[in-house]
């Protein structure tokens, strides 16, 4: 074989499918009988393409060949490092370590709040701009630009052009990195970027000076970092080697290739490197950067002749390079004949939303399964579609693994340390303790509780129904208290074992990052028996863990323990745990960088829509955008570029399925630009040829049942001994207004619990009320003092506690004051907070009094306390609030020890604002039919009105067989505790009437 002169290039076209065209060259190239590829090197992007590679060469080698030598260039998205090759044992002689990132981080946080003084952000966010930071320098270390270049005159000149804050930006970056670079030097270290860069020259300039023995071949490598371009170079030059590019379009029209910018040969000395009309969204664009900065024509690169196993129509490619032609030139579509712009074998699908995409989409791998040795490969960025699909596929048994990974927080042992921070954070909130405490990994062996799984969560259950209601205050006390009052000796014995592991969590103040780390690994290990550092997710953890505890004891980092879970969060996000072997051997599920070299005989590209597939474009924070193309660094538009390279890598395969769903989760979505671009360029007709529609039909239909029978309104007819239960002076209201809720309540027995953390009800605030009103009343003494106290043992949150007392001494207050003006008119407070019953019709009715008043002539007042507003006289009138009644019923009959007389006033006390306080809260009113007043019951027929509602009641419902009707009066304000139980929803039309929660209002 005649050694061609010069550098050796090739591209391996997209339909031909890059891993096994790859293969199928050099196999015939370079295998010797003895030892096959035993002696070649393989330069390769990333660990993932080696096992791509690997595996073409496992199809392709017949009975078996020594494999070659394959080594990464390390991709820097995928957090990779560089191969023995490139990276050996003895370059530390030549080559000064590379920093910690983590300490770095840690340490350019700190360098930040130095730069910035009082103007500098405060926990998490200063973590994140130190992040940001990071990023941007590593972005300019790999273009080969340090802080020397800022100063250059044609950089300067850009910058001064800029906006005030852009100006303050980078003069913070630039004394920043400054600063660590000054630090890196005295450390003897380089940032990992400019290590490998430095690296990348050390091989190249070795290679050149003294070429290897045997041969090298760089494969599927597209950075375009100008250090890896170099090495490139160098390869490309080395006898018997060369390099081999993915996809580049030799087809496309010079004219066109010309037309995508400058890419990094100005043609000018001192014209920045990347041009404003660059059309850096173009596929094509990196591989001219690339090409250029190795300073080769596109002319020189040759095209590589072999196709895999799996390869696509030829003319896929051309219509590939047809469908990302730049918009000036995207015109001649309209001159294209038909065999130009179809895309043979390729099919888009839409759907409607996200869940119907990831149904068809797992019918359609399902499909695929069916054909012997097929395989196919789903790409997306979307990884909550991802999710829906794998989660879809186990309907039938398929395991497929996501290889793009999933964040650390997402993951068991992830979200255990998280739940950790969040208690600490929080100073143990109830939603993530019993969250925590309720945690899979969590129970089975804890300190000195010996238990088990099933009798742990039994306790954390009750825990559960303990804490709901009004955040409690901060802390494990109240906790303590809630069980103790429980009286339950095994269930104290379990809290005891649960404190003594969080208590050390809690604490007030600034402390050491790395203390901190230490206490929730400790807690951790202690709460799950040591299984939260088990699995792929548990050894990402504890490299974490450990990796951000040594750095922060170094750097001496501290943290407030209520920014401990955020900045946790923040850090593990970045994590991503990929799976470890064991899915379906046929079924890929990959993200972009993933899926790049893959090989697939379907390959389905998910998530087609703006946003998503290419994702938004994100500025750099801290550089303006004409300052990094002044630098020579591409926009934040490049990886649009760089997403269309992946899609037309994609396109490659020999079928393709395009999908998108016309509508996310928060409205409609965009079809992403490269569908849009396919729609065009197919026209119409051609575009219903190449539609998928069965798979659609096919997900709408997997799951359509059958219509149910509509839903009857509930009308419940319990048998006579069911019926025969108490009313209570509160229930009558619902037994007339709603039965069915009557019956859910008091004869089902059914209640309905507060969430945890709730919002404190009108429920809460009312017994918090009667609990002090009724203590001032038979102690005496001042109100605000047993105020206090009262919600002092309620333990509320100092929040709620805060937002509520202004209110709430206000109207305590007002009805401190009423009282004593009314004990002047010689109105003696009778009774409060008193319990009585009596038997009406034979039936027991039962209830509090809140207060009873003697007046002066000897008759009664009852009095009722409202948090809120009080019903409206015309609910009395009706029948359906007659609390005061039934209370005035039971006074008359003597159901209160010490009470007796006639009831003649019927009183609604709300402590609400109102205008007509003196201190701005409490008003009293009567439901009687007086005066001015058109709705109430007249000061005479009170109680007879009331008996006759009362035993209407008793002979329909109680006594009686009428059936317990949902909703019976729908046009009656009234509760939703037993709404999804009635499933009012699937049966109650919007022209009966609307619901409406009780007025409230006031406290």
């Amino acid at each position: 074989m005649t050694e061609r002169k010069g550098p050796k290039l090739y591209s391996i076209a997209a339909h031909r499918g890059f891993a096994d065209a790859l293969v199928a060259g050099l196999i015939p190239r370079y295998a010797q009988a003895d030892v096959g590829l035993a002696r070649l090197t393989l330069l390769l992007p990333s660990r993932r393409a080696v096992r791509t590679v690997t595996e073409a060469f496992v199809r392709l080698s017949g009975a078996g060949l020594l494999l070659p030598r394959m080594a990464v260039v390390g991709d820097l998205d995928l957090d990779e490092m560089l191969g023995a090759l490139l990276d050996p044992l003895g370059a530390g002689a030549e080559i000064p370590p590379a920093a910690d990132p983590v300490r770095r981080w840690l340490r350019l946080a700190d360098l930040l709040r130095a730069e910035l003084g009082d103007k500098a952000p405060k926990g998490p966010a200063l973590l994140r701009q130190a992040f940001e930071m990071g990023r941007t320098m590593d972005r300019l270390l790999v273009e080969g630009i340090g802080p020397q270049e800022l100063l250059e005159e044609r950089v300067i000149a850009v910058v001064g052009e800029q906006a005030g804050h852009w100006q303050a930006s980078i003069r913070t970056f630039a004394r920043v990195q400054a600063r660590w670079m000054a630090e890196l030097a005295a450390r003897d270290e380089r940032d990992a970027p400019a290590r490998r860069n430095m690296l990348f020259r050390h091989a190249a300039q070795r290679w050149k000076e003294s070429p290897p023995a045997h041969p090298i071949v760089a494969a599927g490598v597209t950075s375009a970092s100008p250090a890896l371009a170099r090495l490139l170079r160098a390869v490309s030059e080395l006898p018997d080697s060369a390099v081999i590019l993915p996809d580049l379009d030799l087809t496309l029209d010079q004219a066109v290739w010309d037309g995508l910018g400058v890419a990094g040969a100005p043609e000018t000395v001192g014209d920045a490197p990347i041009g404003r009309a660059d059309a850096v969204t173009h596929p094509q664009y990196h591989l001219k950067l690339l090409l250029n900065r190795m300073g080769i024509a596109r002319d020189e690169v040759e095209p590589w002749h072999r196709s895999g196993l799996g390869a696509a129509p030829p003319d896929r490619s051309r219509a590939i390079s047809n469908l990302f032609l730049p918009s000036e030139a995207s015109a001649r579509w309209v001159r294209l004949k038909a065999a130009e712009r179809r895309l043979s074998a390729v099919r888009v699908m839409e759907s409607a939303h996200p869940g119907a995409e990831a149904q068809a989409i797992a019918i359609l791998i399902r499909e695929a399964l069916e054909v012997p040795e097929r395989r196919v490969a789903l790409v997306t960025p979307d990884r909550a579609l991802a999710d829906r699909v794998i989660a879809h596929l186990g309907r039938w048994g398929v395991t497929a693994d996501d290889t793009a990974g999933q964040p650390l927080p997402q993951t068991t042992a992830g979200r255990l340390f998280l739940l950790m921070a969040e208690v600490a954070a929080s100073a143990a909130a109830p939603v993530p303790l019993i969250a925590l405490l309720g945690h899979p990994l969590v129970g089975e062996a804890v300190g000195e509780w010996d238990g088990g799984r099933a009798d742990w969560l039994s306790h954390v259950r009750r825990l559960d129904k303990a804490l709901r209601g009004p955040r409690p205050e901060p802390g494990l006390g109240h906790v303590r208290a809630t069980i103790a009052a429980r009286n339950n000796p095994r269930f104290s014995a379990w809290w005891d074992a649960v404190e003594a592991l969080l208590a050390p969590l809690l604490g007030d103040g600034e402390i050491p990052l790395a203390a901190a780390l230490d206490r929730l690994a400790s807690a951790a290990e202690a709460l799950s028996g040591g299984a939260v550092w088990s699995g792929a997710a548990g050894r990402a953890l504890a490299a974490f863990v450990e990796e951000l505890r040594a750095a922060a004891r170094e750097v001496g980092t501290g943290i407030a323990p209520e920014d401990l879970a955020t900045a946790l969060r923040d850090a593990m996000e970045r994590v991503a745990v990929r799976p470890p072997w064991g899915g379906h051997p046929r079924v890929a599920v990959y993200g972009l960088i993933e899926a790049r070299m893959s090989r697939a005989d379907l390959v389905i590209c998910g998530g087609l829509v703006e946003g998503t597939w290419p994702g938004a474009a994100a500025p750099d924070a801290l550089l303006a955008p004409a300052v990094l193309r002044a630098l020579g660094v591409p926009g934040a538009d490049f990886r649009i570029g760089l997403a269309a390279h992946d899609l037309a890598a994609a396109l490659g395969a020999p079928e393709v399925i395009l999908s998108h769903a016309r509508r996310d989760a928060s409205g409609p979505a965009i079809p992403s630009r490269f569908v849009l671009r396919v729609r065009a360029m197919l026209g119409e007709k051609l575009l219903a040829e190449h539609a998928e529609t069965g798979a659609v039909a096919l997900a709408r239909e997997i799951d359509d049942a059958p219509l149910a029978a509509p839903y009857p309104r509930p009308q419940p007819m319990p048998s006579a001994a069911q019926r025969d239960v108490p009313i209570a002076v509160t229930g009558l209201d619902r037994l007339r207004g709603d039965p069915y809720q009557f019956y859910a309540s008091d004869i089902l027995r059914l209640r309905s619990w507060d969430a945890l953390d709730a919002e404190p009800t009108a429920a809460w605030k009312g017994t918090a009320v009667h609990a002090i009103l009724e203590r001032w009343h038979k102690e005496g003494g001042a109100l605000l003092p047993i105020a206090q106290a009262e919600l002092a043992k309620m333990s509320a949150h100092p929040l709620v506690r805060g937002l509520w007392w202004p209110r709430l001494v206000a109207g305590l207050e007002w009805v401190e004051q009423e009282i004593a003006a009314l004990r002047d008119d010689g109105r003696m407070v009778a009774a409060s907070e008193a319990k009585g019953h009596i038997t009406w019709k034979g039936v027991k009715i039962k209830g509090r009094a809140d207060r009873i008043d003697r007046l002066a002539d000897g008759t009664l007042a009852i009095v009722d306390y409202k948090t809120g507003g009080p019903p409206t006289a015309k609910r009395v009138e009706q029948g359906f609030a007659l609390q005061l009644g039934l209370i005035g019923l039971m006074a008359r009959e003597g159901a209160f020890a010490g009470v007796s007389g006639e009831p003649t006033r019927f009183e609604y006390w709300s402590l609400r604002k109102s205008p007509k306080s003196t201190t701005g809260f409490g008003e009293c009113s009567e439901p009687v039919l007086e005066g001015r007043k058109t709705s109430g019951i007249p000061r005479e027929d009170f109680l007879p009105e009331t008996e006759r509602f009362l035993t209407d009641a008793i002979t329909r419902w109680i006594k009686g067989n009428e059936p317990f009707t949902a909703r019976l009066n729908p046009d009656l304000p009234t509760y939703a505790d037993y709404d999804q139980l009635m499933r009012l929803d699937e049966w109650q039309g919007r022209d009966e009437g609307s619901r409406a929660d009780p007025a409230e209002g006031g406290l």
